[in-house]
């Protein structure tokens, strides 16, 4: 694996004329409009990376930009991979190890999701203070990679506190439709039954997606602090549940997307 990262992140560095990125985000659903806000300095297809996989989903564009945000270098991945796609977590989390890899100091993750909370609201945006991890594997099944972190990484604080204390603040001075509470990851790519939302609900998740634990449980092992928020796309709480198409989380997405791109922007240049 790491003879895998190392050149992958080569060939990077030499497309980018060696390119020091301070932080990473993740784009998801929805939400690649953040790159019109960076100064792009370079962009890469993901499909041109060795060893990288290729976004099969219709929202993700499947590339790495890298440029400045709030006057930050930042290596952008608009467009992420999940495990529904037939990727393996190695897989899922590649581009994360090569960011890491890159230099990056922090990453922040970007989702859409389903509300589990009644106090939710479509096109809100939930600061993640933590998460349940219902997909049947994680990336750090198997041997341990030493040279990426330890063999049993601490998760008491998988998303960093003080980014968080931080991100309320901005909320707050912005006033921006902002709450905060649990993620839980489930494999997809079929929403949930209205069952299994009343089961998400009572074990204490406050919005549901199929992204992001993956990520984060990589970034944890390697040492990186993290921040993630949520859309809000659907409810999902008795009463305000309704069909879903692609279309509607887009749409949904959408509205959200230039407060999530402020909040994002402004944390990113407080650090």
């Amino acid at each position: 694996m790491i003879q895998l990262l190392q050149e992958a992140t080569d060939f990077i560095r030499q497309q980018t004329n060696h390119f020091q990125p301070d932080f990473g985000v993740v784009l998801g659903t929805g939400l690649g409009a953040l790159v019109n806000d960076i100064e792009v300095q370079h962009s890469l297809n993901y499909a041109d990376i060795p060893h990288f996989p290729v976004s099969t989903v219709e929202s993700h564009s499947g590339k790495l930009i890298f440029g400045k945000l709030g006057g930050r270098n930042v290596v952008v991945m608009q467009g992420r991979f999940h495990f529904y796609e037939g990727y393996n977590m190695e897989q899922v989390v590649f581009p994360i190890r090569v960011m890491k890899l890159l230099g990056i100091q922090k990453l922040f993750v970007s989702n859409a999701a389903g509300g589990l909370n009644p106090e939710f609201n479509t096109s809100e945006l939930m600061v993640i203070t933590d998460h349940i991890n219902l997909l049947p594997t994680n990336p750090l099944i198997g041997k341990n990679v030493d040279e990426l972190g330890p063999r049993f990484p601490d998760m008491s604080e998988p998303y960093n506190e003080h980014l968080i204390s931080q991100a309320l603040d901005i909320a707050a001075r912005h006033q921006l439709p902002v709450k905060s509470g649990v993620y839980v990851s489930v494999p997809g790519p079929m929403l949930e039954t209205k069952a299994e939302y009343r089961y998400l609900s009572n074990i204490g998740a406050d919005a549901v997606g199929m992204s992001t634990v993956p990520e984060v449980i990589a970034a944890v092992h390697m040492g990186l602090p993290v921040f993630a928020v949520s859309v809000i796309t659907d409810m999902c709480v008795p009463g305000k549940i309704k069909k879903v198409v692609l279309l509607d989380i887009l749409e949904a997405a959408a509205k959200a997307e230039p407060n999530m791109t402020l909040l994002i922007k402004e944390l990113i240049k407080r650090q």
